[in-house]
Order: C-alpha cells, then structure tokens, then sequence
C-alpha cells in the first residue's frame, strides 16, 4: 500500500491549519478552531464578502477570507493590531449607519455587531450619527422588523431565496441609500408569506429580525455573548434566536 496522503495546510499567524480543496480560508480557521471576526458569513449560504470584517493578509495581499479558496503556501496575517483596527472602523461605521442602542435593543447578548465591537475593544461609535429615517413594520403577526438595525448582510436574503425558496426579501438602492425590502407590492412584510419557522427568520446577527412574544424571555445577563466573547462560542456562526 502507497503512503496515506500528506495534508495540505495553511499559515495563520504562525499555526499550521489544514484544508480540503474547495475550502475557503474561513471555513478552514473555523473548522481549526481559529477565530476570523465576520458578520456576513454562515457556512450554509455562497461566500458574499459584504461586511469585509473579514478580511486578511495573503502572503502580504489584503483578501476576504470568506471568498478567498485556500492554497498549499498561503501564509495568512489575521490577528494583527492593523487589521484589527481596520475592522474595528468598520463595526464603528455599522454603529452610526442604523440605530444600535444596545441597552435599549432587545437583541442584546445575542447579537453579533454588538459582540464583534466588544471583541474589538470598540468603547464608542468615533463617527457621527447618520440618523437615517428607516421603517419599522409590526404588519407580521409573528415577527417583528426593524430595518434601524440592518447592517445588509443579507443573511436573510440568501436564508429565503437558497433554504426557504421564497424571496421575501432583496435588497434596493445604491451607496448611502442601500436598503433592505420587503418582496410584497405594498412592502409590508405582513402581506409576504414569511413564517417564524423559516431560515430567514432566524439568520439576523442584529436585532433587525426579531419573533413576536418572544422578548427577553432569556434575561439580559443569562444570554450567549454576556459570558463569552463571540471568539469563544463555537466556532461554526451561531444563529441568534433573540429570546
């Protein structure tokens, strides 16, 4: 019998972390154990590369590590002071572009900005306060959505269009007016036919999305980013229930 293949791996900073073909380097780290800071990514949806919280340093070559494929020689900066303060402007631009008041949003401890930005050691916004009139719509018997709080992921863009094959949501306008919308001729979510139980209702790493009857039925302080950092939960992205 021939010798059992020899792995392939990667570098990131310093530690050998192996892949299959086909893996991107954040699914490598991942499955490694090995914390890259994303919002935008979940394993079960195509690599978007939409909030760059991501990115790192290829073999000195800034690269989303979410779309990047890894590859024998590929020596990766991810931990570093420079791109930790890069995505450390970035949660602080996410801040101001919506409404994160984080003692008043009923996503606190489970929401993922609010546990990157603690990651980052993010103690202000830093920016100005975009203050954006952006709707609320309560026509949903069972969810609630606040788009004050979307930071266009569009997690549950792809949640409804590659799991529940609906396409209630999509995304309109350009630059500074990018918005989430509702698939509907009125764009009240209300008159879509959006259920509790699907994917896209449960895939929102903010407070955008939130189930009806639900709040604060785990206390803020018992929730999962109150005691650990979002680099310590496991490492595959978590899905915020916003209990």
């Amino acid at each position: 019998m021939g010798a059992p293949a020899m792995s392939k791996t990667i570098t990131i900073d310093g530690k050998n972390v192996p892949f299959q073909d086909g893996q991107t380097i954040m699914n490598a780290a991942l499955a490694a154990g090995v914390y890259i800071p994303h919002l935008c990514h979940n394993p079960q949806f195509e690599p978007h590369g939409s909030c760059k919280l991501c990115v790192v340093s290829v073999n000195g070559r800034n690269m989303t590590s979410c779309t990047m494929p890894a590859a024998e020689d590929m020596v990766v900066a991810n931990n570093t002071p420079e791109l930790n303060s890069d995505r450390k402007a970035l949660v602080q631009m996410l801040f101001v572009e919506g409404n994160h008041i984080c003692p008043a949003c009923e996503a606190s401890g489970n929401c993922q900005l609010q546990a990157a930005a603690y990651y980052l050691n993010m103690l202000s916004p830093h920016y100005t306060h975009f203050y954006q009139p952006r709707a609320v719509d309560a026509s949903h018997p069972d969810i609630f959505l606040d788009l004050n709080r979307c930071i266009l992921c569009e997690l549950c863009v792809r949640a409804s269009r590659e799991v529940d094959g609906k396409n209630v949501f999509g995304i309109s306008g350009r630059g500074i007016g990018t918005r989430l919308v509702v698939n509907a001729a009125s764009g009240r979510l209300g008159d879509t036919n959006f259920a509790a139980t699907d994917k896209a209702a449960h895939v929102c790493p903010t407070g955008t999305i939130l189930i009806k009857r639900q709040g604060y039925k785990i206390p803020i302080g018992q929730r999962t980013f109150d005691h650990k950092k979002i680099s310590e939960v496991q490492m595959e992205p978590m899905e915020p229930d916003h209990e």
